[in-house]
Order: C-alpha cells, then structure tokens, then sequence
C-alpha cells in the first residue's frame, strides 16, 4: 500500500480507472474533513483522484476520455447514492413510501399514532401498535392517523393470540370497515381466517383483467414453516369457509389462488418482544432461498419481498441486511426511546443505558400457556425474575389451590401486591369488556383460571411500563433487543445521546443515511483504496 499526505491509503495494484476524470482542478479537495465531507455528500457521486503525490475527491466532474494536458489520475468513483435508493424500489412504489423501510409495530400502542404519523409526513412508514389496543381505542388511532395522513403511507399491526381470537377478529372487522389497507401480520404460528378474509376480500380485477390487491400483507415472522404459509397462496379450507359465511366471493377465491397470502415478508431475527433469538446473517439467507423455491413452484407475478427485522439499529446493521439481499429493513426497539413512543418518560431515559448484554427472555403473556417467551430489558427492572416464577408454577401446579402457602404469600405481597382473589376479579372486569368467553371457559377449568391470573402479571406489568406507573417500576415489562445497546454505542456522545432529543425521524434518517455512506466506502474498498478508521464512523449530526 502506498499513502498520500493525508493518510488515504492506495493499493500497489490499484489500477488507474480509464476513461478518465474530466472536471475543474479548483473542485477537488485534499483535506480529509473536506474529502469525508464530499464522500457523506449523497446526492452527488464522487471521485477519488491523483495529483502527484496527494489524494483527494471531487463531487463534480465526469468520467471521460483520458486527458492529455493533466496529471490528474482517477483511482476511484462511487455514483450518487441518496438514502432514499437502498433497497427494493418495488417495495416503496407499492406501498407509496420514499424509502425501502417501516417502523415496527410495538404492541399497546407503544409505536403510537405519533410516531406513525411523524414518519409518514417525512415519507416513512410505520406499523401502529395494535395489539392489546381495545376496539374504540383502535378506532381512534384509524381516524388519527387517516386524518393525518390521507395518502399514507402507514400501516397497522394485527397480531395473531391463540387464547383471545376475539381480539383479532375485532381488528380485522375494524380494518376492513375503515379501510385500513397494509397491515402488519406478527406473532403467527398457524394462519388463521381472519387474516386470509382481510387479504382475499380486497382483490378484484381491474378492466384489464390484473388481480388488483387492495388490502396488503407484511408477515413478520421468525420460522420457515410459519413463512411458507404467507408465501403460499390462502389454503382452500379457509376459502371454502369464508364462501359458505358470504364474506367473500367466488371471484376473489379464485383470484387468491394466484397471489401469495402475503406481499412481503420481514424476517424477524434477534429483536425486542416475541423473538426465536435467531442470528439475521443466518435467517435471512435462508427466507430468501425458500422465497427463491416458492416462486419456482407458483410463478407469481409478484413475488413476496423479503425484509430484514431485530437488530437493526445502527447503519452498519442495515448496511449488512441491505447488502443480504433484504428488500428493505425495519427498526423496532430503537424506536421505544423516542420522543413520540407511547412509553414512559422512566423507560425512555432507562432505555438510554442499556447495553446489549442487558435483555433476556421472559415468559410472554399472550403464549403463557404454551411456554412461549419474549425478549425485554433485565436493566432497572425484575420483571424477567418475577414472570420465570409465575411460569415455574403454572408448571409445577395444577391449579392456584396447589400453591404452597409460603408461594403464595410471596406472589401476594412482592409481586402482585395484592390479594390473588381481588387479582380474579380484575380479570373477570378485563375480560368482561374484550372477550367474555375467556371467563366462561376458566369457570370450567380451575388451570385455565390460574393462567388468566397470572397473565394479569404479565399484561399489566407492559402497561405499568408505557404508563409511568409509581411503584411499580420493578415490575415494568420493557421489550428490547440487542439493538438498543448497540444503538446507544452508536450515538454516545452525539445529540441523541438523551432520549429527550431522539426524534424517530431523526433516527431513521440518520441510520439510512449512515448506510449509504458506508456503502461508498465499502464500494471504493473495493477497488483498493483505504481510507483512516474515523473515516468508517457516521456520527449523527443535527
């Protein structure tokens, strides 16, 4: 390797790029502030050029016939690369977007009506949070977010519970009535009718004869058996069944034969809230060859995208997925420390310092009974603890009456603070209002009232969490990732340091950015050109 004057490295090898730079001498800079500078100037390209014995770089000029009355050589070039063109350009026409990306829902509102909007105005998507959101309350947010955004682009969350279907049916029927057309699919492990009703009763042909979908689909999901069934076509006894109710028409059943349950799917990897914890370097790869064999066998015309999900919260992480073969990337915990999240001002400043060591698995509230899990913070919070002991003895005993004395003494007086009895009651007020049927059938079977009680823990301790509530903090329930760690190494230092000052639209644009200009370093690495280490740090700037 040789180097110039300022500490730009050049490979031996490196050859000198023919046709040749042609542009004004008076444009290129040797200074290496000024040559980052013209590098992070996204929306021109730039030239990395020789003048004797220094490097430097030019945003102007063209590349051209070899100049005979210049000593001016050209080692390298990177084209313009604004943000805005990372990713899938289908993925932004189709769901009007600028940008191949979405915020994740996070459930309980906590990616709110704000946040959605917030991006959406600056040409974002964003998924609204609604599980665990009561009908009229979700209602509300639809009317918000539509008032706001007319044209979009924004999406809602529907959420699969295996123990509270209502819950789905009641948003699906709320969606449909108000034409909310891209929802985010999260949580399934089997498909359901309500979600292939929402996808098939929006297609139709259009006057050419093309299928026409007009209610979207992005699956977020973790499990190659749980993503062939959004890549596949809606199954028939689904559609049969949705015929014989008159929710749906011949027509649209047979249209559904011809198009994937959904049209994109994000590949969920090690991210805050339901997660199997997989490595996206691994995943990823892997959803895009079954992608890759589901389209050999079907021959969509559109053929589902592959997103990437969980980790993603620095430019290097997007870069990375990007640079997999991910159609676009979605943040999530990230996200849980902005200024417009719908958590507490006490979990915003304590999401500041987590570090990526400081999350773990606890049980989840809406898989209890299945033993499924949930990743969140073990930071400032013994939640994890206090759920691994309700999921011990819902394991260890059969019903509430098997819990030895002492257990239950401690389960009164630590963690529920009140009585198990009065911990019934709210329950029985809970479900009376979302799904009564949830009461009928633990009326029946003493285990399943215990899981209710228990699942009263859990739920609330989200809501105790979004809320700020005094004296519970012990028991705040925050889903988090690795990613935050990681974003909080990012931005040490930086004007989003504090939660005060993190904007979702800031963070977004700063991480998408970043990866376009770590893209141009790496694409003049490349062709054998290095550049000193403070060159690789984008630092967010205001």
């Amino acid at each position: 390797m040789t180097s110039s004057k300022n500490s730009i490295l050049v490979s031996e090898t490196t050859n000198i790029l023919q046709p040749s730079w042609n542009g004004p001498e008076d444009s290129i800079s040797f200074d290496e502030n000024d040559i980052k500078a013209k590098l992070k100037n996204l929306e021109q390209p730039c030239f990395v050029l020789k003048n004797g014995d220094n490097i430097g770089a030019s945003n102007s000029g063209e590349l051209g016939q070899p100049s005979t009355d210049t000593d001016i050589k050209t080692l390298g070039y990177v084209p313009a690369l604004p943000a805005e063109n990372l990713g899938d350009p289908e993925f932004k026409s189709f769901h009007n977007t600028r940008y191949a990306f979405y915020a994740g829902s996070m459930a309980n509102g906590i990616s709110s009506a704000k946040m959605v909007i917030a991006l959406g105005k600056h040409g974002f998507m964003a998924s609204f949070g609604a599980g665990g959101v009561i009908p009229s309350e979700l209602k509300t947010a639809i009317q918000q977010i539509q008032n706001e955004l007319p044209k979009g682009p924004y999406a809602f969350n529907l959420i699969h519970n295996p123990f509270q279907e209502a819950m789905e049916r009641n948003a699906v029927d709320l969606y449909l009535k108000h034409n909310v057309t891209t929802v985010e699919a999260s949580a399934y492990m089997e498909l359901t009718p309500y979600v292939v009703y929402y996808r098939v009763a929006g297609l139709s042909l259009d006057s050419n004869q093309r299928i026409q979908i007009k209610n979207k689909i992005i699956a977020k999901i973790s499990r190659r058996e749980v993503a062939t069934k959004f890549m596949e076509p809606a199954p028939d006894k689904f559609l049969k069944q949705l015929l014989e109710q008159g929710l749906i028409t011949e027509i649209q059943a047979k249209l559904a034969k011809q198009v994937p349950l959904a049209d994109d799917v994000t590949v969920e990897a090690d991210s805050g809230g339901h997660t199997d914890n997989r490595p996206l370097v691994s995943i990823l790869p892997s959803m895009i060859a079954l992608r890759n064999e589901i389209q050999e066998k079907f021959q969509y015309e559109r053929p589902p995208r592959i997103g990437a999900a969980g980790g993603i919260g620095t430019p290097e992480s997007a870069l990375a997925a990007f640079m997999m073969g991910a159609a676009y990337v979605v943040t999530g915990s990230v996200n849980q420390a902005c200024i417009e999240a719908g958590s507490s001002e006490h979990v915003k400043n304590l999401l500041t310092s987590v570090q990526m060591a400081d999350v773990t698995m606890a049980p989840a509230m809406d898989m209890f009974e299945m033993g499924g899990k949930l990743q969140v913070t073990k930071r400032g919070t013994l939640f994890a603890m206090r759920a691994q002991k309700l999921a011990d003895l819902f394991r260890t005993c059969k019903t509430i009456e098997d819990i030895p004395d002492d257990e239950k003494e401690k389960l009164e007086k630590q963690v529920f603070q009140r009585t198990i009895d009065s911990v019934w009651q709210e329950t029985i007020e809970y479900f009376n209002q979302r799904d009564p049927e949830q009461i009928h059938k633990a009326n029946k079977n003493p285990r399943k009232k215990m899981a209710l009680v228990f699942r009263w823990y859990l739920g609330l301790a989200s809501h105790w969490a979004n809320t700020g509530e005094k004296g519970r903090e012990m028991d705040y329930q925050i889903w988090c990732g690795p990613s935050m760690g990681a974003f909080n190494d990012w931005v040490k230092g930086s004007y989003l340091e504090h939660s005060k000052d993190r904007s979702v639209v800031d963070i977004t644009r700063h991480i998408l950015t970043g990866a376009a200009y770590l893209y141009r370093l790496q694409h003049l690495r490349l062709q054998q050109i290095g550049f000193p280490f403070h060159f690789s740090q984008y630092i967010p700037q205001r």
